[in-house]
Order: structure tokens, then C-alpha cells, then sequence
């Protein structure tokens, strides 16, 4: 069986499943993508990165993504960097998450090029019009 970039993404509360809608309609079907809304029950995010696992072949690599660095998600599945080809990201973003499952495998320079890039989708947005080509009352945001 082929070498597979698994991912498993977690939040406090619905995030989760909410980047994972966006990514359905922005991307198709993510079959590689596995989510967990945590707080939301009794269910903790332990169990399902043990069941997630359950599934991860020896060759795999394994992207383990948190919403909050140091937040209680983070830090449970901080525990599972021990296991082989285990990366843990936190604090991501939409575009982060559709630049990793834009890729078959993941090396450490691409997943650290992948952060970089999507830093940059994080910024205030303010119109930028010049005074002299702007006609009066535009109402054009780009």
C-alpha cells in the first residue's frame, strides 16, 4: 500500500467540523481528513486519536492539526508525537488546511514553506483606492 498523508484535525467546540464543511465545497470530498469537535460530549480527543490511529499504516505520515497552540486540544495530542511520522500543528487556518490536503506526502521544508504561505492569508483588510482614479460615492471594495 502506497505511503498516505493522513490528517487529523481538532478543535474546542465546532470549528472542526466547520473547516471540514468549507473544505467539502471548496475542495470535493477529503477522504484523508479525519475531524473531532471536542466539548461538544463525553467523548474525548484521546479515544479518537487512538481510533484514528487505528487506521494509520506503518508508512503513513501522520499530521496531527489543533486549533489553539497550548489549549487542552494541543496538548492531548502533543502526547501522540512519540508515535513514527507523527507532525503536530497548531493555530491553523483554512488556508493551511487546503495546502496540506493539497499534498500526497508532507516533508518538514514543505509543511514549514505551508505554515509560512498561510500566515500570510491572516491580515487586516482595509480599501486601498487612490485619491485620483477613485470617482465619488464608488462603493467598490476591491
Amino acid at each position: 500500500m502506497p505511503v498516505m498523508l493522513k490528517i487529523f484535525l481538532s478543535s474546542h467546540g465546532s470549528m472542526a467540523s466547520g473547516m471540514q464543511s468549507s473544505l467539502k465545497i471548496l475542495m470535493g470530498e477529503c477522504e484523508n481528513l479525519t475531524v473531532f469537535d471536542a466539548y461538544l460530549d463525553e467523548s474525548c480527543v484521546q479515544d479518537h486519536l487512538d481510533a484514528f490511529y487505528e487506521t494509520v499504516g506503518p508508512e503513513d505520515e501522520v499530521l496531527l492539526c489543533s486549533d489553539l497552540y497550548g489549549g487542552s486540544v494541543n496538548q492531548a495530542m502533543f502526547t501522540y508525537l512519540d508515535r513514527p511520522n507523527t507532525r503536530l500543528v497548531s493555530g491553523v487556518n483554512m488556508s493551511f488546511m487546503m495546502n496540506v490536503l493539497s499534498e500526497d506526502t508532507l516533508s518538514d521544508e514543505r509543511l514549514d514553506e505551508i505554515i509560512e504561505e498561510s500566515r500570510e492569508y491572516l491580515r487586516r483588510v482595509e480599501p486601498e483606492v487612490p485619491a485620483d482614479t477613485a470617482p465619488a460615492g464608488s462603493d467598490d471594495f476591491f
